[in-house]
């Protein structure tokens, strides 16, 4: 998983994207990144998704059928929270003994008022 996240973190970095941390559990993974100007979000999620694709599958056999679900989602945090964001992103395993991702997703999308349905939020 480690060397997962390093891949992840380079090709970021590849795109001119100042990458703070990456990281994450089996079902997901978190980046705390620095956009580069001329970088949309959509732009940056197809970037890592695809060159990351390309390189699981050479990692072997089990990896053969990984696919990263459709969608995804990007929150904006302040620069003073970035210290917060990092810390949570390394206390991953632990924050998800205590709250799934699938529970945690749905709090954040209510914090900040999204409309949402089930039906596509995990395809």
């Amino acid at each position: 998983m480690e060397a997962f996240h390093a891949y992840l973190a380079s090709i970021s970095r590849g795109l001119n994207c100042v990458t703070f941390r990456v990281g994450g559990v089996e079902d997901h993974v978190h980046f705390a990144v620095g956009l580069a100007r001329e970088v949309s979000q959509s732009v940056w999620i197809e970037h890592v998704k695809t060159e990351s694709s390309r390189w699981i599958k050479t990692q072997g056999e089990q990896y053969a059928n990984f696919a990263w679900q459709r969608g995804y989602g990007v929150f904006s945090i302040s620069p003073s929270h970035l210290p917060s964001l990092i810390e949570y992103i390394n206390d991953q395993k632990e924050h998800h003994r205590r709250e799934t991702f699938q529970d945690e997703y749905r709090r954040l999308l209510r914090k900040y008022g999204l409309a949402f349905d089930e039906k596509y939020v995990w395809g």
